[in-house]
């Protein structure tokens, strides 16, 4: 093992170099390619955190705009409502009201004024509507011992509302609240006014809307915790806030801003925030969200480091595997090398018993030869020393125990298994299972029931390779489980359904057994692409001659390969002989079946 070493990490040695070539070769564009998918994997991070961020902002923005939208209604059809700005003008002119029913005209003038109020706040949201003429009069939707309307007249913003034109509205912002019953679920208040004119200049009447402050601030109370969002005046002073305290305060976004070099991203009090802002074209107001960076991008970061872990655990193993495999294929560079040493020495009996059809093997094959001849000549040419018998040594090849592979491959299952990847751990365990039945060659023949179960792994495995999965449906009678069959004898079969039959597309393949007296019967049927009747006829007639042609491959038009079949049926007929018979049938719409009746008998461990 120490010499074994030694060779491996000889400065010199070709095999050594090859691998360091080869890793070096794989490894540099590997650790590119990491670095480059680690930094793209930010970026992407950040546009979906920031997309999140602006899709719950628009949400928003929605309810807001649309409840600003409905105190604009109320206005409108207060001011565009000719019934009532009849009795309003009327009443603002001086309108007395005589006679024995003027008390009675002077109710029905404002109930119906009243009643039209009532009427366009019934069905939204909760809205305080004030009407206020030049003489006094004026009209409201809500208990006038909770407030006396006249007293909007003493605001600092009323005596703007004689500069409005037309339509114009003034959005009076956030205020404390006036009426008394709703101080204390919401202190503050956010009004809007317009003013009322007749056919001149001067107005003879204002119209004020009023909602509370906590039907905007209970639409940002819904959003994540973590997201704060408020609604912004022109000059930064906060008109709606979560918190009740910050109302008022000022939050300069727009000089915030423009300091920042990344619009999405601005830093606060030492940590990263994502800032989405909308404008609110009605009031000119602005809506701000602010979402802690590393929150926003937690689970996305959580994601992306699953699949990147996953990633370079692949490519250890791939390496691991190339390694061992470069290790395989040099072994007899290193054997040759051992051998021209040994003759070095004076040893002529050493022979590398290298054979095969590559390089290397003609290499081995031709040193042998010229081992032989020079032994010959130098038998002739000293005449004196008796011929000695020919010793073959037996060279030692470094193998991997087939049991150390298994122990490894489930020392890396356990791994990944308490990472949390069972998928990976599945494939691991399945392949696990695959190498050892293949290595094995000490049974000739299996149970049937340890054939479906490597068929069974073999499908999870392809399952893995392939987007769409194969559902594989077994249907085993329990008298046929312990039926000594060839091993590898359903695999064929299984690898042409999902090749050829399904196409790598979803689908089923099901795998029934059942005892039928002397023999079982062994169906394996898959809804997949079937055979028209002519290609089907051609197969079963290439199969019944297969045993006589030395050309096993059969073109089916593509839809079924016969040559895994070809070896079923000879392994199984020379296995069983006369007593083995295969029937196949399909459909080009309804998949294929293949059905095999074997003689029954139980499991043996034949060689």
């Amino acid at each position: 093992m120490l010499n074994r070493s030694k060779s491996l990490i000889r400065p010199r040695s070709f095999r050594f170099k090859l691998m360091v070539t080869s890793i070096v070769c794989i490894l540099l564009p590997a650790f590119i390619t990491l670095a480059v998918y680690n930094m793209l994997t930010k970026d992407a991070v950040k546009e979906e955190a920031v997309s999140q961020a602006e899709q719950k902002l628009e949400l928003v923005d929605g309810f807001v705009t649309n409840l600003f939208h409905y105190m604009l209604y109320i206005a409108n059809n207060v001011q565009n409502d000719s019934e009532m700005n009849v009795i309003l003008k009327a009443i603002a002119a001086g309108k007395t009201y005589e006679g024995p029913n003027a008390e009675y005209e002077r109710y029905m003038d404002r109930t119906k004024i009243t009643n039209k109020i009532d009427n366009m706040t019934v069905l939204g949201d909760k809205a305080y509507v004030t009407i206020l003429l030049k003489d006094g009069t004026y009209f409201a939707n809500y208990p006038l011992y909770e407030y006396n309307p006249n007293l909007f007249r003493e605001e600092s913003w009323f005596e703007h509302l004689n500069l409005l034109k037309g339509l114009e509205s003034s959005w009076i912002g956030t205020t404390p609240t006036v009426f008394f019953q709703d101080k204390l679920r919401s202190p503050y208040q956010i009004s809007m006014a317009r003013t009322l004119r007749g056919g001149g200049v001067t107005p003879y009447g204002y119209v004020i809307v009023t909602i509370l402050e906590d039907q905007v601030s209970s639409v940002f109370k819904k959003l994540a915790s973590e997201q704060e969002t408020m609604l912004l005046d022109g000059n930064g002073l906060i008109l709606s806030h979560p918190n009740l305290e910050r109302i008022g305060g000022e939050f300069p976004y727009a000089s915030l801003a423009k300091q920042q070099d990344d619009p999405d991203i601005m830093r606060l009090d030492g940590e990263n925030y994502i800032i989405s802002a909308h404008k609110l074209p009605l009031t000119g107001w602005e809506l701000v969200s602010l979402t802690p960076y590393k929150k926003a991008v937690f689970k996305l970061n959580a994601i992306f480091n699953r699949v990147f872990m996953f990633q370079l655990i692949s490519f250890f193993i791939f390496l691991l595997l190339f390694v061992y495999l470069i290790g395989t294929f040099t072994r007899p560079l290193v054997r040759l090398g051992r051998v021209a040493e040994t003759v070095q020495r004076g040893n002529l009996e050493v022979r590398s018993n290298i054979r095969g059809s590559d390089e290397i093997g003609y290499l081995g094959e031709s040193f042998d030869h010229m081992l032989d001849r020079v032994k010959t000549m130098i038998a002739e040419i000293t005449m004196t020393q008796a011929r000695k018998r020919k010793a073959e040594l037996a060279m030692l090849q470094a193998q991997i125990n087939p049991h150390f592979l298994f122990n490894v491959l489930n020392s890396i299952r356990m791994k990944v298994m308490r990472k949390g990847d069972m998928d990976s751990a599945e494939m691991i365990s399945s392949l696990s299972k695959l190498l050892r039945m293949t290595i094995s060659q000490d049974k000739g023949t299996i149970p049937l029931h340890e054939e479906v179960d490597t068929i069974a792994d073999y499908v999870k495995l392809m399952n893995m390779r392939q987007k769409e999965k194969v559902q594989l449906r077994l249907d085993l009678s329990r008298d046929t489980l312990m039926t000594a069959v060839p091993r590898f004898f359903l695999q064929p079969i299984i690898e042409n359904a999902l090749i050829h039959g399904l196409s790598q597309r979803a689908g089923m393949i099901h795998i029934c057994s059942e005892a039928t007296g002397s023999e079982i019967r062994v169906i394996v049927r898959d809804d997949g692409q079937g055979m028209d009747a002519p290609e089907l006829e051609k197969l079963r007639q290439e199969l019944m001659h297969s045993a006589d042609k030395e050309d096993k491959s059969i073109d089916t038009g593509g839809k079924f390969s016969s040559i895994g079949l070809s070896n079923v049926f000879e392994r199984m007929a020379i296995t069983y002989g006369d007593r083995f018979s295969m029937e196949i049938n399909s459909d080009a719409a309804g998949g294929t079946e293949i059905t095999m009746y074997i003689p029954n008998q139980e499991a043996r461990d034949d060689v």
